[in-house]
């Protein structure tokens, strides 16, 4: 099967053979060991307590997936806590889809500015960076890129400090349908656990049917938890949820998060770009220093 990759911090789209080529995709596929139930991340840092309905997949399996699978370069992709995959669907089936679990030790994001954020307001904002980029994309030679809107907005429960939100994002001149670039984001002491869900437009409906069991599976350890936050010690993130949301953490995430943005049918790859979110990058920024000043 044919796979269409796209790379780097501009989003080049292209195309190319899996990196996994030379070998038998069955037997990479047979070699992957599903972990069920609970399972710890980290050093002591969180605990996934899966349902029957989700599967767990090792940082190695993971990246099998994501370089031998999927045709990732193997530089591009970075660390990661594994991968939450369904339990009814194999990682190459054409339904397939599974979350990407990292942790980002970004510092402790505040979230004093998460009442008063008006996301019809601040996708208008992302809208206009998004556009504002593409001069400089195509200067590159890559596709244009345009945020058509939420997939999913914002809904961030204060009390389990937690957030999720969805894009739909169109590049250059693909047709139907449009790229779905889902995160989820848990709060914690002294920075947070990413899960980007890499998925479909097609799969949107299902995967918000399941967002709260997800959200439901993954709890920071005691001394990791974000109301343990200790001013006094503890580093403070440069940006609040607005920042969060905008992409702020683009800057500090690397080829990682900007590569596994979604899966579109035909196994096709999209990457945002930094390109699209550097003067959000500073706006989002300026704002959680006045937050915490």
């Amino acid at each position: 099967m044919k796979k269409l990759l796209a790379l780097g911090f501009l989003a080049l789209l292209m195309t190319a053979a899996p990196a996994g080529a030379q070998q038998d995709p069955q037997a990479i596929v047979d070699s992957l060991y599903y972990q069920q139930g609970t399972i710890p991340l980290g050093s002591n840092l969180a605990t996934l307590r899966l349902t029957p309905a989700f599967r767990y997949l090792n940082p190695a399996d993971t990246r099998k997936v994501l370089v031998e699978l999927w045709g990732n370069p193997p530089e591009s992709v970075g660390e990661t806590m594994g991968a939450i995959v369904p339990a009814d669907a194999g990682v190459m089936d054409a339904e397939g889809w599974l979350i990407i679990v990292s942790y980002e030790d970004s510092g402790h994001v505040s979230d004093e500015d998460a009442a008063g954020i008006d996301y019809a307001d601040l996708l208008k904002e992302m809208q206009q960076a998004t556009l504002d980029g593409n001069e400089e994309r195509l200067k590159q030679g890559y596709e244009r890129l345009e945020l058509v809107g939420w997939a999913e907005a914002p809904h961030y429960d204060s009390q389990a400090k937690k957030i999720y939100w969805a894009k739909q994002l169109k590049f250059g001149d693909t047709p139907p349908p449009d790229t779905l670039n889902y995160n989820i984001r848990v709060l914690g002491r002294t920075g947070y656990l990413d899960l980007t869900a890499v998925a479909s437009m097609a799969q949107l409906p299902m995967i918000n049917q399941r967002v709260n069991e997800i959200l439901s599976t993954v709890t920071f350890n005691p001394g990791s938890r974000y109301e343990e936050f200790d001013a006094s010690s503890d580093h403070v993130a440069e940006y609040g949820i607005a920042g969060l949301i905008a992409g702020g953490v683009l800057a500090k995430a690397g080829f990682f998060k900007v590569l596994l943005a979604a899966l579109l049918a035909g196994w096709k790859f999209v990457a945002a770009g930094l390109v699209v979110v550097v003067g959000l990058i500073a706006k989002f920024f300026r704002r959680g220093t006045k937050a915490e000043g």
